[in-house]
């Protein structure tokens, strides 16, 4: 069986967005690329979480051509294959329909960075993607979404947004690894839920400071981080 490691973790990952109620029933999924070999380990399409093994994950490579596995894979896969060629960094990717992140989808509104939780994870409000054409959504539905996405950090960093929300439909995150990404996506919901109650308690939200905000990101990102302890003391 191929990529074993990465199976572990990607399974793990589909799971731990159920865990954390991000998901339901089927919906959603998570992959894992391995860049050495140019392989995609992603959730099947439609196979429900509590009967998900780790030999049920698809292979595929980053053309969406399965490689090995006996089901189809997510119908979001070539979203995921796009993201992992148009963002170099990246290991793993996230799907939810997550409450609170799909209703700013919905709403076409991208989430401010009005504190500081927001500001550890996400250097700059969270973007949402311009509506898909009709031809966009009549031709390669999924792949077109993944272009959405793109275009829209045409001018952002990846690494320093790890999500974004596609208008209407709901939020995709990434990360490092695939473990990364199901993080993302369980702090992109919690920021999501934070900003819906402060915009029900002001008439007008105000984003943090720059000064702060850019001081809290850079406290746990890039060479001048100092939060937490160093790789050699954990």
């Amino acid at each position: 069986m191929l990529l074993e490691s990465l199976r572990r973790e990607v399974l793990e990952a589909n799971l731990e967005l159920v865990r954390r109620g991000l998901v339901l029933y089927t919906f959603g999924n998570a992959s894992g690329v391995d860049r050495d070999k140019g392989l995609v380990v992603i959730k099947p399409s439609g196979v429900p979480y509590e009967k998900l093994k780790a030999e049920d994950l698809v292979v595929t490579d980053l053309s969406g051509k399965i490689v090995e596995g006996k089901f189809r894979p997510s119908s979001d896969l070539p979203t995921h294959v796009e993201l992992y060629r148009n963002f170099s960094g990246i290991g793993g990717v996230t799907h939810t329909h997550s409450e609170f992140a799909t209703a700013w989808a919905q709403a076409g509104r991208p989430i401010p960075c009005l504190g500081t939780t927001h500001a550890d994870y996400f250097h700059g409000p969270v973007p949402v993607t311009s509506d898909l054409t009709s031809q966009e959504v009549a031709a390669d539905y999924e792949k077109n979404t993944g272009v959405a996405i793109c275009r829209t950090f045409e001018k952002l960093d990846p690494a320093d947004i790890p999500g974004v929300l596609v208008r209407g439909h709901g939020p995709f995150c990434w990360g490092e690894t695939a473990t990364i990404a199901a993080h993302n996506s369980v702090i992109l919901e919690a920021l999501a839920r934070m900003a819906y109650y402060t915009a029900g308690l002001v008439h007008e939200l105000k984003p943090l400071s720059s000064s702060l905000h850019d001081k809290h990101y850079s406290r746990k990102h890039g060479s001048a981080a100092y939060y937490g302890q160093p790789p050699d003391k954990t």
